[in-house]
């Protein structure tokens, strides 16, 4: 059932057309990836660099990584990165079967969306930390040996030095991965992973539906709730992005940089860069999530009202 008492309303799991459902979401998933991608690797690049080693900020790093490395530069390890597909669809999955799990226990909205939100983020980080793990040591390649412990072979460097991209650096990359760490090193930088992502998917999806309800309060009557909805997500994206970035700045040392504490990065990048460097790769990252955020928003709210059941079409209002 639709939740009637709120102005938007809220498709529910058991609404959809399961077969359009994935179907559908397969491609807006991979089109939404590879539009943010860029600014993906410019955030990790910030992130894991000393200080201001290399880049000043989010537009001269893009600037410099054009320059450098031309546009296939910003899309270092995008391949690799293709895979979290996967990790995706088990996202929509987990959270649409968990709201309808706790629906039984709670009609409250905001304890469903946050219950629903973390555990979709748990099962989907299980899948994402090793894609992660590899394509961001593939992100940081030609940016300096401090930066990470693996290097591509001199045959490799050629390559990505004209543009060319190949398994064969991902190859490279996962046998020294292995080599130096075994299989515990794709999941290197996990507890921190769900340290950042399973509060921040937590907490987006309550600050989601609560700004999308006071918007469509503020709004004239005949204002499309889709609009209100890609309004309300980049401003959930921008809350949930700035309450969880220490993490995230911790997760992407712990990966990078092969390190096996949180809470001893977490004292060294106090240590050495202040408070100030917990908020390293912020704008990157609300840059990149306002994007995305809009286009999950659009892309998830329109395969939601697509992938309705026939009988359900003609009832439903917007």
């Amino acid at each position: 059932m639709m939740q009637q008492k709120r102005n938007i309303q809220i498709i529910e799991w058991e609404d959809l057309d399961k077969r359009k459902f994935y179907s559908l979401g397969v491609f807006m998933t991979m089109t939404t990836r590879a539009t943010v991608y860029p600014f993906t690797l410019i955030r990790t690049r910030l992130q894991v660099q000393k200080g201001k080693s290399l880049y000043n900020g989010t537009f001269d790093a893009f600037c410099k990584i054009l320059k450098a490395e031309g546009a296939r530069g910003l899309y270092r390890g995008f391949m690799v990165n293709t895979f979290t597909l996967i990790s995706g669809q088990a996202y929509i999955t987990t959270y649409e079967l968990v709201r309808k799990y706790v629906s039984c226990y709670s009609s409250d909205n905001t304890v469903k969306s946050l219950v629903a939100g973390g555990a979709a983020s748990l099962v989907a980080q299980s899948i994402t930390v090793p894609i992660d793990v590899v394509s961001q040591q593939l992100m940081v390649q030609g940016q300096g040996c401090e930066l990470t412990r693996f290097k591509l072979k001199p045959k490799m460097v050629m390559a990505t030095s004209k543009h060319k991209v190949t398994f064969g650096q991902t190859r490279d990359i996962v046998v020294q991965i292995f080599h130096a760490d075994g299989f515990r090193g794709f999941y290197r930088g996990y507890v921190a992973s769900l340290l950042t992502y399973i509060p921040n998917s937590a907490v987006w999806w309550p600050f989601y539906h609560f700004y999308a309800e006071q918007l469509s309060r503020l709004a004239p009557a005949d204002c499309p709730h889709l609009l209100l909805q890609a309004i309300a997500g980049p401003m959930a994206a921008a809350t949930a992005s700035t309450l969880t970035n220490p993490m995230d700045v911790v997760r992407a040392r712990v990966q990078v940089e092969g390190r096996s504490s949180v809470m001893e990065t977490f004292k060294q990048l106090l240590a050495e860069e202040g408070v100030w460097g917990l908020t390293k790769g912020l704008s990157a990252r609300i840059i990149s999530s306002t994007p995305t955020s809009v286009m999950i928003v659009i892309g998830y709210e329109t395969l939601k009202r697509l992938s309705l059941r026939p009988e359900l079409v003609d009832s439903r209002h917007w």
